[in-house]
């Protein structure tokens, strides 16, 4: 696909269009309003402020005068600048709309109202930075989008477009000469955007690569899988998680085994149901096998095609500690069986949450009733617990092990910091 967009360059907005970042801009409005003993503005009039430069919203929307105006910027930069600018959300979608535009050899670049400083943290902090090929900021009073579009363009540009979610992009773009692609999902309405000169309008940053390069296809996603002992934390930390792969710009798609699909949440309800105490081992482990083959070929594979990120609680991994460890099948023969099943689908990433088996099921089994399978003894889980550990040991860089007794936000920070690392690798 490299070259199909060769002499294409692609200009962004940043708030609104790429970023969802009205909570750090909204607290730091209210941050000024309170320093200057103001009233707090409200959300209507906070909304206003995406898009615009800072002067100008303080002057035209709180009634502020240019030297108050002036003031309220210091004071809401002194926030924006330290905590301000990381309350911000990459809109779903918008990586591998990037990353895919970036692969079909466009050029891509941010053009924004913003100061310089903050700009270039927000765009490394996110992972966003590796993908651009220029960033213009204001500078000495110079906000206006057409003076910061042919800033950011070489003289041998070719076809651009301008990417924005609020009428000065759009205007910005027409007074610039290229080509205007509003965008619904941020700040401004279709309306507003048709008015002030977009040519084209995209409701969803997939849209983006239809309208731009409608034979691309997205880049490949993720598949993600957190694993350990039952009572070891996975609820909890798969839900911070998600949170960050959100806030980061991934598209999640949640599942879990057995289950995941309403063929294999069938034979979960039969797996885990505490009168079934006569199943066979092999039993288990063929019905934990065919739970997985429909999730992999109706749910997981197809996500990750279309650039998203499956994030799964449990998988393979589980049936090779509790049915080859805990039930003494052998690891060997769980993965034979499991084989046709997954037909080559595995975990690009494998959170352990590492603790000691007994640890974690007296945390299980205060939390509410032990199913069918954490009612097994003590030497059961131990053996679960080897089994992981022997897993790790054959393949340690799928795994991403972490030590499951500390606190919460320590897991939680551990693994965002992990987990996001590699997949930030994966978009090279």
């Amino acid at each position: 696909m490299k070259g199909e967009l060769k002499d294409t360059w692609v200009l962004f907005d940043l708030d609104g269009t790429l970023t969802q970042s009205e909570e750090g801009i909204w607290n730091c409005a209210r941050y000024a309003a309170e320093k200057m003993n103001l009233p707090a503005p409200d959300e209507a009039t906070l909304r206003k402020f995406i898009g615009p430069p800072l002067e100008y919203s303080f002057r035209t929307y709180m009634g502020l005068t240019e030297e108050q105006a002036e003031e309220a910027k210091r004071f809401y930069r002194e926030r924006y600048t330290t905590v301000g600018m990381y309350e911000n959300r990459v809109y779903p979608g918008v990586r591998v709309m990037m990353r895919t535009l970036w692969k079909a050899g466009a050029k891509l670049g941010i053009v924004t109202g913003k100061p310089a400083y903050p700009t270039g943290k927000i765009l490394e902090y996110f992972g966003l930075d590796k993908f651009l090929s220029a960033v213009v900021c204001a500078t000495d009073g110079h906000a206006e989008k057409e003076h910061l579009i042919r800033k950011a363009l070489p003289e041998d540009a070719g076809e651009t477009w301008m990417v924005g979610d609020r009428c000065f992009d759009m205007e910005g773009g027409v007074k610039a000469g290229v080509h205007t692609l509003g965008v619904t999902y941020g700040y401004g309405g279709e309306e507003e955007l048709r008015d002030s000169g977009a040519e084209r309008i995209a409701r969803t940053p997939r849209e983006i690569i239809g309208i731009l390069c409608p034979e691309a296809k997205p880049e490949r996603g993720a598949f993600l899988t957190v694993e350990g002992p039952d009572g070891s934390g996975k609820g909890t930390q798969i839900e911070r998680l998600a949170d960050a792969l959100d806030r980061w710009g991934y598209e999640v798609v949640r599942s879990r085994e057995p289950g995941g699909t309403p063929i294999g949440e069938k034979i979960r309800a039969i797996l885990l149901d505490r009168e079934n105490t006569a199943m066979a081992d092999e039993t288990e482990a063929l019905l934990y096998a065919a739970s997985r083959a429909q999730h992999v070929r109706e749910k997981i594979r197809p996500a990750v095609a279309e650039g998203k990120v499956v994030l799964c609680d449990r998988f393979l991994d589980s049936s090779v500690a509790y049915q080859g460890g805990g039930r003494e099948l052998g690891i060997d023969k769980v993965l034979a069986i499991n084989a046709p099943a997954v037909d080559g689908t595995l975990p690009d990433i494998t959170v352990y949450l590492d603790i000691d088996h007994r640890k974690a099921m007296a945390r299980r089994c205060a939390a509410s009733e032990p199913d069918r399978l954490e009612m097994e003894a003590e030497s059961f889980h131990a053996r679960v617990e080897d089994g992981y550990h022997e897993l790790i040991a054959r393949d340690p860089g799928r795994f991403v092990a972490v030590n499951a007794e500390g606190t919460r936000e320590e897991i939680s920070e551990e693994i965002r910091e992990k987990v996001l690392g590699r997949l930030m690798e994966m978009e090279q």
